[in-house]
């Protein structure tokens, strides 16, 4: 191979650039999405709506995530994913702190005039308990996908501060394809959606686990969507409430799209991405980024 290609490919090291480790992951996750997902559909309908279609994707991330650390000779759960007690209470910490960050957000606003609630007729546990398993599905797969090992690679190239630049500005594009994202309601989301993409980054920098971005991510949704019935990134739902929003301008109540959409969900993500940046974690962080 010549020197120059060498270079381009290889480091110091001899091993493979950070770079090429993450494009080739997200290639690997989509090729294995596209064997995976035919046989999902040929499953029985009610093991697929038992088992929402999300938990396959995370199923993806983790067999491409699985082949490139075989390539290293590093376990799965170097990525953060050491199932144990403290995973789970991470978990839990991470589901409480998303539902608090909603709840501030939609507190802001109703404290400042932008909507009332009324309670919805026909949503009672069960409707919750579903919601959260399908959150907690897409919280799954969006962090294995944009904060395990392609973001922790990236991490290790760029330096953490510029894996979270990189991430942040992919997390927020990716949604622009939502329903309702236009105007004054894609700028306000752009924003709010890349200031949570930092938020989830820090949190697993300052504990080196995927549980608590994952519980985080779950209690955002899930807060803003099943209780509060809020869109979530343009999605509608039926939540255990129904907001009135009075007519009030959408850069205070987020409109249809949801409170990310909202200067009030703007300050409090922010609020929380300076918290977490000023907080040193309880385990010194994760190996595999250098410190912000």
């Amino acid at each position: 191979m010549p020197t120059y290609l060498r270079k381009a490919f290889l480091d110091a090291d001899g091993t493979l650039r950070n770079g090429w480790k993450v494009l080739g992951y997200f290639l690997l996750v989509a090729a294995v999405s596209l064997v995976l997902s035919p046989l999902y559909r040929l499953l029985p309908r009610p093991f697929r709506a038992a088992f929402p279609g999300q938990w396959i994707g995370a199923l993806a991330c983790l067999a491409a995530a699985w082949g490139f650390l075989r390539t290293e000779d590093a376990p799965l759960r170097s990525l953060g994913l050491l199932l144990n007690g403290r995973f789970l209470g991470q978990l839990l910490l991470g589901t409480l702190g998303g539902c608090a960050l909603m709840g501030a957000s939609a507190g802001l606003v109703w404290s400042l005039g932008g909507l009332d609630w009324t309670r919805t007729p026909g949503v009672g546990l069960g409707t919750l308990a579903r919601a959260a398993w399908l959150f907690l599905a897409i919280a799954t797969f969006e962090e294995l996908l944009f904060r395990g090992y392609a973001f922790q690679r990236a991490a290790r190239g760029l330096s953490f501060p510029g894996a979270q630049a990189v991430f942040a500005v992919i997390f927020a594009l990716i949604h622009w394809g939502n329903p309702g994202m236009t105007g004054a309601t894609r700028a306000w989301a752009t924003v709010n959606i890349a200031l949570a993409a930092l938020l989830l980054g820090f949190c697993w920098r300052r504990t080196g686990s995927l549980a608590l971005p994952i519980g985080v991510h779950l209690g955002w949704n899930w807060t803003q969507g099943s209780l509060l019935g809020f869109g979530v990134s343009g999605t509608t739902s039926r939540g255990w409430w129904t907001p009135v929003f009075h007519g009030r301008p959408e850069w205070l109540t987020g409109g249809a799209f949801g409170l990310e959409a909202s200067l009030p969900g703007v300050l409090v993500c922010g609020a929380a991405v300076l918290a977490l940046w000023a907080w040193k974690g309880s385990s010194g962080g994760a190996s595999t980024a250098s410190e912000s």
